[in-house]
């Protein structure tokens, strides 16, 4: 899942990092918090939590399937296309 959002291309995105499915999404200052990402995401269906105004914190299940996954990588690419 890390690497796959690191493919994502966006100028707000600084560094994908984390390990194993807890995963943290630091965002560049400019972006204007990540809070108005973690909303758009909610509104997508997907709750992710916002972590010192600049990162997004993910922390799905330890058994999510590939389909969620796939699913899940979509909405933020759906989520950063639309902010950006």
């Amino acid at each position: 899942m890390i690497s796959k959002l690191k493919e994502i291309k966006s100028r707000h995105i600084r560094e994908v990092r984390g390990k194993g499915l807890l995963i943290g999404i630091e965002l560049v200052k400019e972006a204007g918090g990540a809070r108005r990402f973690c909303e758009g995401l909610m509104e997508k269906g997907l709750l992710c939590k916002e972590t010192h105004e600049t990162v997004i914190r993910m922390a799905p299940p330890l058994i999510i399937q590939r389909d969620d996954v796939d699913w899940a990588l979509e909405k933020f690419r759906t989520v950063f296309r639309e902010l950006d």
